[in-house]
């Protein structure tokens, strides 16, 4: 074990109040380095760290509040967080199968997802900033969906993209006139509702038919269109989560046709920025099928 292996042991020893006995390695992105641990009490933690070698990136903190204030506020499957701090996140291990998410699994998705989104919430935004992946994510309390979504979803992320270079100048025209006019796409929900915010298949863990664990959130009050329109970039969850959802909270014509798009230009645009060009043809199609 190395000088470096020896501190972290002791950090988690500290934390945890046990000794590692074992550890293994986990892919966790984003430059980060990621460790199972299993503890002598016998318990498994996942160890999330920003070494020497990690790129820059926002405080490890800020995951750890979001994942607490996920357990707070919902009744969503969410690893206990164990310790938060700038370079270090420790968070309970949840035994999950891998591979596949199974018709069974996503109906029990659909029942957390549709009773997380019923319940009405303050404002849209949040009571501070969050994070999607490593990028920052403005939440200020807003009283209406459409102007928060336009000024601090599409254009916000739009803007940091250009100021990147990452964006190409025609494009974000293009996104700007569709900003213009989204009052005639978008619709105001009956009430803002908490999000998880990063509904992929990488984060969302499932054991046996059942929904184990939702990890690696992006919180903020919400259209929950939002969220079903994020979990069918990557054909995480299919029609058999769309009909249990829609059967208990009813999703309004047009959705699948026009507002899924509109709505996942933002994380195509989070994926422009981390990820390169090869999400911009995803953009150009969707203001194409507009007419913009």
């Amino acid at each position: 074990m190395n000088h470096h292996g020896d501190e972290l042991n002791h950090r988690l020893h500290k934390i945890l109040g046990a000794r590692v006995v074992s550890s293994e390695p986990l892919a966790v992105g984003f430059g980060l380095k990621g460790i199972v641990a299993r503890l002598s009490d016998g318990r498994r933690v996942v160890v999330k760290l920003r070494t020497a070698d990690s790129p820059p990136g926002p405080s490890l903190a800020q995951e750890g509040t979001m994942l607490a204030d996920l357990a707070r506020l919902s009744q969503l499957p969410v690893p206990r967080v164990y310790a938060t701090e700038a370079d270090l996140l420790v968070m309970d291990y949840i035994a999950n199968d891998g591979g596949p998410i199974r018709p069974a699994a996503e109906l029990h998705a659909a029942s957390l997802i549709a009773q997380l989104h019923a319940e009405p919430r303050p404002y849209f935004g949040y009571e501070r900033d969050t994070l999607i992946g490593p990028l920052h994510q403005p939440n200020p309390p807003s009283e209406r969906w459409v102007p928060f979504f336009r000024d601090y979803r599409l254009l916000f992320m739009a803007k940091a993209a250009r100021g990147e270079g990452a964006l190409p100048q025609g494009l974000n025209e293009r996104l700007e006139r569709l900003a213009d006019v989204l009052d005639a796409y978008l619709t105001e929900p009956s009430h803002p509702s908490l999000l998880h915010g990063d509904l992929w298949t990488g984060n969302v863990l499932t054991k046996s038919d059942r929904i184990a664990g939702l990890i690696d959130p992006a919180i903020y009050y919400g259209h929950p269109e939002i969220e079903l329109a994020f979990t069918t970039m990557f054909g995480t969850f299919g029609r058999a989560f769309f009909e249990a959802y829609g059967a208990i909270v009813p999703i309004e014509p047009g959705f699948h046709e026009v507002r899924r798009d509109i709505y996942n230009l933002y994380p195509t645009l989070v994926h422009v920025r981390l990820f390169g060009d090869a999400y911009l043809g995803r953009v150009e199609q969707t203001l194409a099928k507009l007419g913009l």
